[in-house]
C-alpha cells in the first residue's frame, strides 16, 4: 500500500514558478506517478506522469514545455516544477500512483494524495 501527501502549493503571479511535491510511503519505486488538477467547476484532468524508473514521462499538451515532472526513488518523492504559470493553471493539484512501470497508464490510478491548491494571479 502507498500513502501520498501533496505539498508545495501556493499563490504566485502569472509568469512565475512553483514546485509541488508528492511524498510517499510504501514500496514507491514499483509505481508510476502522475499529477492531476481540478479547477472549480471542471473535471479533474491529467497534467503529467512519470514511469517507476523516472526514465519516461508524459505531459498534457497544455503544460508541455512549462512543467517538468521528476522523481527521487531514494527519497520517495515526485516533484512537479511549474514554470511560466498562467491563471488557467489555477487548480487543486493531486498526485496519484499506479502499480506498474509505465508513465502512460491505461486504467484507473490506485492511490491519490489529498491535493494542494495552486493559485495563479493575473
Amino acid at each position: 500500500q502507498v500513502h501520498l501527501v501533496d505539498s508545495g502549493g501556493g499563490l504566485v503571479q502569472a509568469g512565475g514558478s512553483l514546485r509541488v511535491s508528492c511524498a510517499a510511503s510504501g514500496i514507491f519505486r514499483s509505481y508510476a506517478v502522475g499529477w492531476f488538477r481540478q479547477a472549480p467547476g471542471k473535471e479533474r484532468e491529467f497534467v503529467a506522469s512519470i514511469s517507476w524508473s523516472g526514465g519516461s514521462t508524459s505531459y498534457a499538451d497544455s503544460v508541455k514545455g512549462r512543467f517538468t515532472i521528476s522523481r527521487d526513488n531514494a527519497k520517495n518523492v515526485v516533484d512537479l516544477q511549474m514554470n511560466s504559470l498562467k491563471p488557467e493553471d489555477t487548480a487543486v493539484y493531486y498526485c496519484a500512483a499506479h502499480l506498474g512501470p509505465y508513465a502512460v497508464v491505461p486504467g484507473p490510478w490506485d492511490y491519490w494524495g489529498q491535493g494542494t491548491q495552486v493559485t495563479v494571479s493575473s
